[in-house]
């Protein structure tokens, strides 16, 4: 029996905030993630994106299924959206431009805006300049393409180029604070559910040194930025609506990811959720009712 065809106890109706916070490479987690709570029956009218999960929550607001997003994640080599350009790097702050993956997402998407879209979809990205969030959803930014934004917090920091956008200059929204996260998304108190992705720091196998080993560097110095920042302390304050799937050794910023460790990621995804979401919304109903979240 696949993991889609498990069946779990049924929780009561609840109306959350899915937050699909950062991830990078590993957004089939998330495809896990939509799918278990699609089963659960948990309602949701307000869909959070950031990094990895931007991109995975944007084809879900589009009217993607799950499966149809699942299918285009294990089709995809993300690494050809990367490029390794140090002239880049010295000019706009990345190895890579970004603008064939933008354009990748928006033919996905079908060139859609923030104000076409069914769901109130948020997309969150940093400004590089202030470290605080900027947030792109209908009612700030009705009329930008969501593949902009999308482009925006996928801006992995020395991977891909700063992007400007009026006054910001704009970075990946998974380097915030949990804290920028939790607010009242949808304006009327539905409890947000964070799902964060965790990894193990991998050893790298030692590769013969190149003449000049800069981009090598870089890639580690990366790797090992972006899975520090995966497992940052999470505070007491939200550790009540926070949900961490374990991803293993499997890193933000491994691109190049064969169909089965894309299927592990998903099944990790799914299976955390059913697991956890359930216990979360049941010890809320208990202390709280169903307004809370604990």
């Amino acid at each position: 029996m696949s993991v889609v065809e498990q069946q779990d106890e049924s929780v009561p109706l609840h109306r959350v905030v899915p937050i699909l916070a950062g991830g990078g490479a590993r957004l089939s987690a998330h495809i896990g993630i939509l799918t278990a709570l699609e089963q659960l029956d948990i309602k949701f009218d307000h869909l959070v994106g950031v990094s990895g999960g931007s991109i995975v929550g944007a084809l879900y607001a589009a009217g993607h299924s799950v499966e149809a997003i699942k299918q285009v994640a294990i089709e995809t080599d993300f690494s050809h959206f990367l490029s390794q350009s140090l002239f880049k790097l010295l000019r706009s702050g990345g190895l890579s431009s970004g603008d064939r993956f933008e354009q990748w997402v928006d033919e996905k998407l079908n060139g859609v805006t923030f104000q076409e879209l069914a769901y109130d979809f948020h997309v969150v990205a940093t400004d590089v300049r202030t470290g605080q969030p900027v947030v792109f959803d209908k009612s700030r930014t009705p009329d930008l393409k969501v593949s902009a934004a999308v482009r925006f917090s996928m801006s992995i920091p020395i991977l891909f180029s700063f992007k400007p956008f009026k006054e910001h200059l704009l970075v990946d929204g998974s380097i915030l604070s949990e804290e920028a996260l939790q607010r009242d998304w949808s304006g009327n108190g539905d409890p947000v559910v964070c799902f964060r992705l965790r990894s193990t720091q991998a050893t790298v196998a030692t590769k013969k040194q190149p003449l000049i080993p800069l981009k090598q560097y870089l890639s580690m110095l990366i790797r090992t930025f972006m899975t520090t920042m995966s497992r940052e302390y999470i505070s007491d304050s939200f550790w009540h609506s926070t949900v961490i799937v374990h991803t293993g050794a499997i890193s933000p910023i491994e691109f190049k990811l064969t169909k089965e460790q894309k299927k592990q990621l998903f099944k990790a995804g799914y299976d955390t959720t059913r697991r956890v979401v359930p216990l979360k919304l049941k010890n809320s109903d208990a202390k709280r009712g169903v307004a809370g979240l604990a």
